[in-house]
């Protein structure tokens, strides 16, 4: 059975059996989801026995919690790829779609499933955005403000939202679902969007949509300082 993992990321310990139920469990979980999915079913796809499923792990719930753990495992370490730049870009769907197509599925099952580790993934994802955006753009995004954990929050569910939508976005860009979530075009796409929006937000048009936007919110000291430092590095650029 091949594995759930890319070839560079598989841990010494996948030889064993547990592992090799727990990649099943990863694809039938991913596939499925976990409601849907059974341990006659993992079994099968991992060639071993029910009794040895419920063996290793106990119960669905104990094989979930296991591919939870490897999961969160395997993303932390993308994360800090990304934040020691061993990956060019800061954008997390980089980091996900490097791990292989069926821990992606995985991850896009979690954040939108019961799964403690969906909600887990994107807080310590949402964590990581803050600290780049205070330290790329430190005078629009002070450590701790509210302005950051918004822009962070935005940031990232923008990012895994490509993720969870993926059949939808393979469809209308003519991809293989799931198949082909390791393609550059979705970063390049991302990247276009970003560029093109960063132009507009600039633009006259934008300066309107952006008062007209903060006409709706609550002003307070922290928005106003905020708001004359970010006017300030419009003036310098």
């Amino acid at each position: 059975m091949r594995s759930a993992y890319g070839s560079n990321d598989r841990p010494l310990e996948d030889l064993t059996a547990r592992a090799r139920i727990r990649d099943a469990a990863l694809e039938q979980f991913a596939e499925h989801g976990f409601k849907a999915a059974t341990i006659r079913g993992i079994a099968r796809a991992a060639g071993v026995s029910p009794g040895l499923v419920q063996h290793h792990f106990g119960s669905k719930e104990g094989v979930r919690r296991a591919c939870d753990d490897a999961v969160l495992d395997l993303v932390r370490r993308k994360i800090r790829a990304v934040e020691t730049g061993e990956l060019a870009s800061p954008g997390f769907i980089g980091a996900l779609s490097s791990i292989a197509p069926p821990l992606v599925r995985y991850v896009a099952r979690a954040v939108v499933d019961d799964s403690s580790a969906g909600a887990t993934l994107m807080d310590e994802m949402a964590e990581s955005a803050e600290e780049f955006l205070s330290a790329t753009w430190p005078e629009r995004f002070p450590p701790g403000s509210q302005r950051t954990v918004d822009a962070a929050a935005v940031l990232v569910a923008q990012s895994v939202g490509a993720l969870v939508l993926h059949e939808h976005v393979a469809r209308r860009m003519g991809l293989r679902a799931w198949q082909d979530i390791l393609t550059p075009r979705i970063g390049l796409a991302q990247l276009d969007v970003y560029q093109s929006v960063g132009e507009y937000v600039s633009s006259g048009f934008g300066e309107q949509v952006r008062k007209a936007a903060e006409a709706l919110v609550e002003p307070g000291p922290e928005h106003d300082a905020l708001e004359g430092a970010g006017r300030q590095e419009t003036g310098r650029g």
